[in-house]
């Protein structure tokens, strides 16, 4: 089982330096230590392990360390920026382990954008030697990119000639979309094993600067705290500290799972379902930013967001086969909706916009999570505010109408508040209702109106919130002609459709990278030319050319 939990003192593949409003991110991969057997990770290549660590080390400036304005992105090896994603790993890991591994790599350079662009942290990537594929990918995340002029260090994507994949984690559209690069010099930058250096890589716009090597150190500093002096992180601030996660497994005779402080996992093989409940706060919100900090990771928001986000990627990444993920929810609703008053009230402070943001990346974890997803808005929930996100991120949502009799809990109720408003885009760049209420305004605005409210169902329905409302007599049998339907279908076919539903509206950069690149690639990881035996990632490294089918599809 792989775990997405570490901390730095374990770290294999990455360093962390900090000094004062500039932090190092240094990457120097250990090559025997792989997340699988059979591969050595050279020359700073990566695999999911890799770049466990470097989500992790986000966080931990993020949260531990506000005093960081700049992070420094370079490599610890000599002649090699970053190899990119290891080709041994993806010529033997199943195509579910490529598809998903791309997917993280994304999400995880998607929240460098985000720091850039919300928190005040501006990244620098300082190029020494080659930067090849999903290194130069991971280079295009950042703000600024410095490469020495040495004449041998190089950006490139190569994986159109050598390997016959796509570049996987948004190169393609980074280039593009991000860095303006003309079409014709991207589609020529694309099909070149050897990349480009020098001052046409500036002239491209593939890079910043090229910088000789006797000034470049300098010229890396002086840089980083040029972009330092764009952030308004607090430079006299505390961060909290991001302890281990506490979560026991169970296993009874029809699951198996976790409980968590605030979530609980209960995971059906036979039945192909997994049942996500999160647990309302059990203690009113404190009355300060300083009680906040206090707190630290205990803040149920925060402990509540780092524990779903656990639980996605478990669900992701070790239990491939479970095709339906239903959400519920239980605890007070008023507790819930005073928490979510208490983020709006001190959005300003460092800390809850860092908490606040991270709740929109477990959010767009799960609008980006291939299962089929249900909220079950029952008797006891408290979907309310960032809460009631979860069930505007389904495909589906039922709530039940009324009292239950065999149930010892208020009816069920919903309630917005200006948290659905736009404080948790989606891909697209709007709100999950905006997305919802696309060709419906009037709903929308009903909506909107409806806010601090609690909504019984069938307000709620009348509204447009909920697909449908059953009373306590069809409750249990709907859901489960529902499950029973969704998981008859072909997983492949319902990963298509729930793909194209659920990014309605606009198109961005995100949405480009998700919906269609990453796409097409899960398409050319099952083509022969790729990965059968005679293919280039097969072949590649072995002195044989691979044999392609040339008849386009």
């Amino acid at each position: 089982m792989i775990d997405f939990q570490t901390h730095p003192s374990q770290y294999k593949h990455w360093r962390l330096e900090f000094n004062t409003e500039i932090a190092n991110l240094i990457m120097d991969v250990s090559p025997e230590n792989g997340i699988f057997d059979g591969y050595e990770l050279k020359l700073n290549s990566y695999d999911l392990g890799v770049d466990i660590e470097l989500y992790d080390a986000l966080q931990r400036i993020r949260f531990e360390h506000p005093e960081v304005r700049a992070v420094i992105l370079k490599s610890g090896k000599e002649n090699v920026f970053c190899a990119g994603a290891n080709i041994r790993m993806l010529a033997g890991a199943t195509h579910s382990h490529k598809v998903g591994f791309c997917k993280f790599t994304n999400e995880t350079r998607n929240s460098i954008e985000q720091a850039s662009n919300d928190s005040g942290i501006k990244f620098l990537a300082a190029i020494t030697g080659a930067c090849a594929g999903g290194g130069y990918e991971l280079a295009l995340a950042c703000d600024h990119l410095v490469l020495i002029d040495d004449g041998s260090s190089s950006v490139s994507l190569p994986e159109v000639p050598l390997l016959a994949v796509l570049p996987g984690t948004g190169g393609l559209t980074r280039l593009t979309d991000k860095r303006k690069v003309r079409r014709d010099r991207a589609d020529i930058f694309c099909s070149t094993e050897e990349g480009l250096r020098g001052e046409k890589a500036v002239e491209w716009r593939l890079i910043d600067e090229t910088i000789p090597r006797s000034k470049f150190e300098d010229h890396v500093q002086a840089a980083a705290k040029e972009l330092a002096t764009q952030s308004d992180r607090p430079t006299e601030s505390q961060g909290i500290a991001l302890s281990k996660l506490s979560k026991t497994a169970f296993k009874d005779n029809e699951a198996i799972g976790f409980n968590y402080s605030t979530v609980t996992l209960r995971v059906e093989p036979k039945v192909g379902t997994a049942t996500i409940q999160i647990i309302g706060p059990d203690t009113p919100p404190p009355d300060t930013a300083e009680e906040i900090a206090a707190q630290g990771d205990q803040f149920w928001p925060l402990r509540a967001a780092r524990e779903l986000d656990d639980v996605l990627l478990h669900l992701r990444t070790n239990e491939e086969t479970i095709g339906v993920i239903v959400f519920e929810s239980q605890g007070d609703l008023a507790q819930v909706a005073a928490y979510d008053d208490l983020m709006e009230t001190f959005a300003e402070n460092w800390l809850v916009r860092e908490i606040v943001l991270n709740w929109s990346r477990v959010l767009k974890r799960i609008d980006l999570t291939s299962r089929s997803l249900v909220a079950l808005i029952s008797p006891g929930s408290c979907f309310c505010g960032t809460l009631a996100e979860i069930v505007f991120a389904c495909d589906r949502s039922y709530m039940a109408e009324g009292e239950f009799e065999e149930l010892a809990f208020p009816e069920a109720t919903l309630q917005l508040t200006n948290s659905n408003f736009g404080r948790h885009t989606m891909s697209n760049g709007i709100s999950r209702l905006e997305t919802r209420f696309l060709g419906e305004p009037d709903s929308l605005t009903k909506a909107r109106e409806s806010i601090n409210t609690p909504l019984d169902a069938e307000s709620s329905e009348s509204i447009g919130l909920v697909s449908a409302i059953f009373d306590d007599i069809d409750w249990e049998e709907e859901i489960r002609l529902f499950v029973e339907g969704r998981v008859s279908f072909s997983a492949d076919v319902m990963t298509a459709m729930e793909a194209n539903l659920r990014f309605a509206g606009p198109e961005t950069m995100e949405t480009r990278i998700f919906g269609r690149l990453t796409a097409w690639q899960n398409w050319v990881f099952q083509r022969p030319n790729a990965v059968g035996e005679a293919g280039a990632l097969q072949r590649y490294g072995s002195g044989q050319k691979p044999q392609f089918d040339n008849g386009r599809v």
